[in-house]
């Protein structure tokens, strides 16, 4: 059975993909680095992180990037031998403006080298690349930025040469079925004589749903299936899967079609979700009269798997490419797979492994070593949290409602603007983060900061002195909508602050608008983490080991 969702934790917009025996899954990524998440499969229900692709500057900058911008929706593609990777970088969505570069990279392996990005354009997002024989089509939502116009003008096609890597001639408006409304995530497949057209209508919320429709011809006129969307949750409030949407689908090789799409995991029935949106699948049929058809039409936790299960086996297949990223080992350790177990990182590699990334910059030695220090990850002490350039913080995705999250600092602040420990954090408006940091007479204290829509608390009564101790246990420990903090110098942990409201964490709580218009989006979920400020500019430098995520449900 394939057990959802696949992917948990913040991996929403899957581009599903098979080369030969491998499936990939690329994933949104936003404002972390590096961009455009990766995992590889040979059986839909085992998945291996293979770590980001956009891992250089030359191929992903997020500096100033705003919360819930930079990578959205990325499609992986394959022809003439080449992964096709696009993608956009968002810098700006608020005030109804949407600046949206488009960009596409190439690859002969999975593990690239991936070439110099190549601008497409920037009318509108969701960009998605159809292969049609030797033809390519770009497709996407064009954005209407105009008062009352509903911000999205439909979609269009461009067509799209592969060997000159360019946009060739005029967009062309791709015609809808009647009363389409705002639609995006465009996936085109051709299958039996008919170009199919998937779709994430009804918003990325609790209406959200993938619909198909049909058309001979590839820009349409479409006809919508009569028998409604391909799967929702909209009209089942008590699913445990929620906002089914944004989908791709897949082949296997022995001719079983799947779709990939994102799901939620609210805290209560359609409540806040601190998880962010996550990949599930579904296997799909065809009908008699050709519309692929999800069976029960809804989000399921358990599916069956393909066939007879072959394993995730190991990497070598020279066409595919799949081979792992970012390691620094031959294998990648762990699963995201929702069969998950506890992960722990001794530091030991001298890159970050696959489960890590950096905010808005990527893991560069002027501001993070694995060698400086053995078996210790070492991080440079950055700006201040609502900086949209030089944070200092590694991140991984929070995966599970209830679990823990551990590290060991050892940290000597000389000053209040110094500040080094570990956080629950969602956006720069939003996070939690226990620390270390020095008092006005310069003594070291742990205590507990906090921001929730902007608003900064920090809790200096109950601030712990910690003496002569320069190296101490951090954790925090989720329990749904609660979090705690806590703290260990001798190997007995103490609590530390008070209970916390975990929802603050969550994609309905970071949604702000002010007059009718976005303020800031949601997009993200939550992450734990290691995190060093330096408000000084000094790069004051903290020291962490056996940092540990133990998911418990």
């Amino acid at each position: 059975m394939i057990r959802n969702p696949v992917l948990p934790g913040s991996h929403p917009d899957p581009s599903v993909l098979r080369v030969g025996d491998d499936f990939y899954l690329a994933t949104s990524t936003f404002e972390w680095h590096p961009g455009v998440r990766l995992h590889h499969s040979r059986d839909l229900v085992n998945w291996r992180p293979l770590g980001g692709v956009l891992d250089t500057p030359r191929l992903l900058d997020l500096t100033g990037c705003p919360d819930s911008g930079g990578v959205w929706a990325p499609n992986l593609t394959y022809a003439d031998g080449l992964f096709h990777l696009v993608y956009s970088n968002v810098s700006t969505y608020a005030g109804g403006f949407t600046d949206c570069p488009n960009l596409v990279t190439t690859a002969p392996r999975i593990d690239g080298p991936w070439s110099d990005p190549v601008p497409l354009h920037a009318r509108g997002f969701d960009a998605s690349l159809f292969h049609d024989g030797p033809d390519s089509w770009l497709l996407n939502l064009v954005h209407d930025w105009r008062p009352d116009h509903g911000g999205s003008a439909g979609l269009e096609a461009t067509r799209y040469d592969r060997s000159a890597r360019r946009l060739v001639g005029d967009p062309v408006r791709i015609v809808l079925p009647p009363q389409a409304g705002w639609i995006e995530g465009p996936n085109l497949l051709r299958h039996a004589g008919w170009y199919y057209l998937l779709t994430a209508d009804g918003g990325t919320g609790y209406d959200h749903q993938v619909t198909v429709a049909r058309s001979r011809t590839l820009t349409g006129p479409f006809e919508r299936d009569p028998h409604g969307a391909l799967i929702t949750a909209r009209h089942h409030p008590d699913l445990a899967l929620q906002k089914a949407g944004h989908g791709s689908l897949v082949e296997t090789g022995e001719g079983q079609w799947y779709l990939a799409y994102l799901v939620a995991r609210p805290e209560g029935r359609r409540g806040p979700c601190v998880l962010g949106r996550e990949t599930a699948l579904a296997p799909v049929t065809w009908t008699d009269d050709g519309w692929p058809r999800v069976p029960t039409g809804l989000p399921a936790l358990e599916v069956p798997a393909p066939g007879p299960a072959v394993g995730d086996k190991a990497v070598g297949d020279k066409a595919a490419g799949n081979e792992t990223m970012r390691t620094g080992t031959d294998e990648a350790d762990g699963s995201d797979g929702s069969d998950e177990v506890d992960e722990t990182d001794g530091f030991d590699r001298p890159l970050l492994g696959p489960e890590w990334s950096t905010l808005r910059r990527p893991a560069t030695p002027d501001w993070i070593s694995l060698t400086a220090r053995p078996s210790h990850l070492r991080l440079h002490g950055g700006r201040s949290p609502r900086s949209l350039t030089g944070p200092s913080l590694v991140g991984r995705r929070v995966t599970s409602a209830e679990g823990a999250f551990e590290a060991t600092m050892e940290y000597a602040p000389r000053s209040f603007q110094h500040l080094a420990g570990i956080t629950a954090y969602y956006n720069t408006r939003n996070w939690y983060f226990l620390h270390v940091t020095a008092d006005d007479e310069g003594r070291a204290v742990l205590r507990v900061a906090g921001c929730d829509r902007g608003v900064l608390s920090v809790d200096e009564t109950g601030g712990t002195p910690l003496g002569g101790t320069r190296r101490l246990r951090l954790g925090l420990d989720l329990r749904g909508p609660v979090l705690r903090f806590r703290y260990a110098t001798d190997g007995v942990w103490c609590p530390v602050g008070p209970s916390l409201d975990a929802t603050v964490l969550s994609d309905e709580h970071a949604e702000e608008f002010e007059n009718g218009q976005i303020r800031s989006l949601g997009f993200t979920g939550a992450f734990v983490g290691l995190w060093a400020w330096d408000l000084t500019g000094g790069g004051l430098s903290a020291d962490f080991d056996e940092a540990t995520w133990h998911p418990l449900r």
